[in-house]
């Protein structure tokens, strides 16, 4: 199957190439009905000059039926069985009446070259050649003949048309080709950069090189990498100095809360301070992932799983997880343990139990955190993972948090280059699902 290019250089080509065909094309056309014309003309001119000179002088001179270069005939001496060529005979009309002689009825016929080489090679030296035979019918019923040379159809000229073509092909597209290429190389290198840029990686300049256009894009994409870069690291410090600022306070208020007499204001006030860092670290983590400082290392998912588990059960949660094989990943294991940490803290607020399960391809892994709470509208699934987003009914504030969770741990578990999903489950519940690609 042939695909249309979709390269500048393959488009610019075939642009070009057509575009030389169709002009080679209406060339050969031209050439070739303008040789057909000439081809008439050769070939009724002299037979019109001589049938009309016969004609002018039949009344005089009595024409011979068997020599000669016009002869006489008593019926139209052209077989039947020969090849008619009705625009010959029309322009013999036309020949004959600007010679002032108005014809009868004319016939024409291709009689095929004689079976005797060495007469014709001694006739019509060149291409081969057949015989047009003329018949014009005189007023007394009466026919004068005449005959010309007729020359075969050749593909002389079409191969002549392919070979300049050919050439024309040569000349044109190789330069052209070439530069389509210096134009093309230097985008092709800027797509490729545009693509793999990430913030969190040292990007080289792209080498400035092509048409004036072209340097002054690449130039443009430098700087603009350059300022996207700096933009970022200035978010970093602010970034860092916020949470600084808001956790002095918080430490603060820590320590004075241990001076308040009141048991149950004291726990309440410390729940709400946790709450209160809790909440920040996750701005600041969902803030901070497209520059994550942590390096991608291989881990073993199901120990990293297994250890979040554990965490949970020490607080006394009710988290089951069956042991399974080794998996080696390669992760930000700390990111990771945070996206699946807030998938089982978001189902122990809503249902107080959590399945965890991991299962396992030769071409990805899944990590399942499912429960049995009131579950999720079916409208309401992938508007969760929003940020600030909240539901309502019994998934509503008071159960704590500010709907950071689920979207910090979907920027997560993006990052890692998976997709996360949630689905109801059937008999109720919820049930959230990481798969990453192995």
């Amino acid at each position: 199957m042939v695909r249309f290019p979709r390269n500048l250089s393959g488009q610019l080509a075939l642009l070009l190439a057509l575009a030389l065909f169709a002009a080679q094309a209406i060339n050969l056309a031209v050439i070739l009905r303008e040789r057909a014309a000439f081809k008439i003309a050769q070939a009724t001119r002299p037979a019109a000059v001589r049938l009309a000179d016969a004609l002018d002088h039949v009344v005089d001179r009595r024409l011979s039926p068997d020599r000669g270069r016009v002869r006489h005939r008593l019926t139209n001496p052209i077989p039947a069985g020969l090849e008619r060529l009705p625009k010959v005979g029309e322009e013999l009309r036309e020949q004959l009446v600007e010679l002032g002689v108005s014809p009868g009825r004319i016939d024409t016929g291709i009689r095929p070259r004689e079976s005797r080489p060495e007469r014709a090679a001694r006739r019509h030296v060149g291409r081969p050649t057949d015989t047009l035979m003329f018949a014009v019918q005189q007023r007394d019923g009466t026919w004068i003949t005449t005959n010309a040379p007729w020359p075969r159809h050749d593909n002389r000229i079409f191969w002549a048309l392919f070979g300049q073509t050919l050439i024309i092909y040569i000349l044109i597209l190789l330069p052209v080709l070439w530069i389509a290429r210096r134009i093309s190389r230097p985008l092709r290198a800027l797509a490729i950069a545009a693509g793999s840029f990430t913030p969190r990686g040292e990007l080289s300049p792209i080498p400035v090189e092509g048409p004036s256009d072209v340097r002054d894009l690449i130039v443009a994409f430098n700087g603009l990498t350059q300022r996207v870069t700096g933009m970022l690291d200035e978010k970093d410090r602010m970034l860092g100095a916020i949470g600084h600022d808001l956790r002095t306070p918080l430490a603060a208020l820590r320590v004075r809360i241990e001076s308040v007499e009141d048991d149950q204001d004291r726990t309440r006030m410390a729940a709400t301070i946790e709450e209160m860092s809790r909440t920040l670290d996750d701005i600041l983590s969902l803030a901070r992932l497209g520059r994550p400082s942590e390096a991608v290392t291989e881990v073993d998912l199901a120990a990293l799983v297994d250890a979040v588990v554990e965490d949970f059960r020490d607080l006394g949660a009710d988290v089951a997880f069956d042991d399974v094989a080794r998996l080696r990943m390669r992760l930000r294991p700390t990111l990771f343990r945070r996206a699946v940490r807030n998938l089982i803290e978001n189902a122990i607020k809503y249902a107080g139990s959590v399945e965890v399960a991991i299962s396992a391809n030769d071409r990805s892994v899944a990590v399942s955190v499912a429960d049995r709470g009131p579950g999720v509208p079916e409208d309401k699934l992938s508007a969760v993972f929003d940020p600030f987003t909240r539901l309502e009914g019994s998934r509503n504030r008071d159960t704590g948090g500010i709907g950071l969770g689920l979207a910090l741990a979907r920027a997560i578990v993006h990052d890692a280059g998976g997709e996360i999903t949630l689905a109801n489950r059937a008999g109720g519940g919820l049930i959230a699902t990481i798969t990453l690609p192995r």
